[in-house]
């Protein structure tokens, strides 16, 4: 069978990792922290994939410890920037909160990802929602 040119890929895939996440499983932030770290070990400037890492991590657990659902991981290694998304089957947008003073530990997830993320967003889809961030492999 031959292969035209208009259906061969136009350039190769993009490094992906892609992960299922079982309810409540906080097990699976660092598992998810390894695997990115791996696949971002030649990518970016210095602490770029250590951002990547801290970021992802805060949406992986944010999606486990608010959403009481499975959660799926998506980060994608571009040519110029990673993209990772989190999505889950809860449909209330998340909001950026002013930590309180007296908890150390809560309400500083999305405060992180918009002070270090060059963009980040939230969407809907058929059921919940996605919630993402984008790094530049050359931000300093």
């Amino acid at each position: 069978m031959e292969e035209n040119a208009d259906s061969a890929p136009e350039q190769a895939q993009s490094p992906q990792l892609r992960r299922r996440l079982e309810r409540a499983d906080l097990g699976a932030v660092p598992e998810t922290r390894r695997a990115l770290r791996e696949l971002l070990r030649h990518w970016g400037r210095p602490g770029r994939s250590e951002i990547a890492e801290l970021l992802t991590s805060e949406l992986v657990t944010n999606a486990l410890v608010h959403t009481d659902h499975d959660a799926v991981v998506t980060a994608t290694v571009g040519p110029r920037a990673l993209r990772v998304e989190v999505r889950d089957f809860v449909a209330r947008i998340p909001r950026v909160r002013v930590p309180d003073a007296d908890d150390c530990t809560h309400g500083r997830g999305l405060a992180l990802v918009q002070s270090l993320a060059d963009a980040w967003g939230v969407r809907a889809h058929g059921v919940g929602k996605a919630v993402w961030f984008e790094l530049d492999a050359g931000a300093a």
